[in-house]
């Protein structure tokens, strides 16, 4: 039997939260392991979703964008209900979950009455981030297990790399002076924007 739409749902309410914007508190005391609502929104491809947002401001970390599979983005900005307003926490009470190509919200835990819910975006790094996405990105939830990022993973991997390869690589003055007076222009639109960051689900 398909499962009803959860657009709404008797267990929270939409308000103002001090992480960030509007948050989801519970209405009342959630048991652990409770669906609480559906992430809903417009159904559309990655190709479309990256054309959707491609303008908007680089330094906006704001996402409504789901990714289902490898075809199929949520844009809860568009037709979306209350569970796009659940806000990211590094060790939050909640958990996403893909089943039937369709995203629920499950609670990992108790909630008591007025706690706010939260679960890991995950939002993946891209190759050409710019260098301050850590920033851009930045996590406010306040945990004691918060990493400081809403990115995943929680390391930029590219510093890493970038460690090495300047302990390895010595470069020669004259040579040094040859290459620099070449540059290599790098266009803007490289990669995906931030404006089109999308969350990941935790469980599938």
């Amino acid at each position: 039997m398909p499962i009803p739409v959860m657009r709404t749902s008797a267990w929270i309410k939409v308000r103002n939260s001090k992480i960030h914007g509007k948050g989801v508190f519970a209405a009342k005391r959630i048991p652990k392991g409770t669906r609480v609502i559906e992430y809903l929104g417009d159904r559309i491809t990655h190709a479309e979703a990256d054309a959707r947002y491609d303008d908007h401001d680089p330094n906006d970390n704001h996402t409504f964008l789901f990714i289902v599979d490898k075809k199929t983005v949520i844009d809860a900005g568009v037709g979306g209900n209350g569970a796009r307003f659940i806000n990211h926490s590094c060790d939050g009470n909640c958990e996403s979950v893909i089943e039937d190509r369709r995203v629920f919200i499950e609670t990992t835990r108790v909630v008591e009455k007025g706690e706010e819910l939260g679960y890991d975006y995950e939002i993946g790094r891209e190759k050409d981030d710019p260098p301050n996405v850590d920033e851009i990105f930045a996590c406010r939830c306040g945990s004691p297990k918060c990493r400081g990022t809403m990115l995943w993973p929680a390391k930029d991997p590219r510093k890493k790399k970038k460690a090495k390869k300047k302990a390895k690589t010595r470069v020669k003055t004259s040579a040094k002076n040859k290459t620099t007076s070449r540059v290599i222009s790098r266009s803007k639109t490289q990669g995906r924007s931030t404006a089109s960051r999308r969350r990941k689900a935790s469980r599938r």
